[in-house]
């Protein structure tokens, strides 16, 4: 498990430092995997109409609501691995 967790910090430092920015589809993907490692389920009301970038973000993050903390950890280290 803490290696897990080394492999989960060392990917989120280096999505900071990626060759080229991802397409939007990508950063969503990495958005909700890494939010639902952190913190989980999503909670709370999907953002209005007018918060466009917010609801895309609740969407991604709702659409994988129930996967395991580790299984996401798991698919947000290699997804940014495949970035590099």
């Amino acid at each position: 498990m803490a290696s897990l967790k080394a492999a989960f910090d060392k990917a989120v430092a280096d999505s900071k430092n990626l060759p080229e920015k991802p397409d939007n589809a990508t950063l969503l993907q990495i958005y909700s995997l890494y939010k639902q490692a952190t913190v989980g389920d999503v909670e709370g009301k999907r953002p209005g109409f007018t918060d466009m970038v917010g609801r895309a973000k609740w969407d991604a993050w709702n659409s994988i609501k129930g996967k395991d903390t580790d299984e996401a950890m798991k698919e947000y280290v290699a997804l940014i691995e495949s970035l590099k």
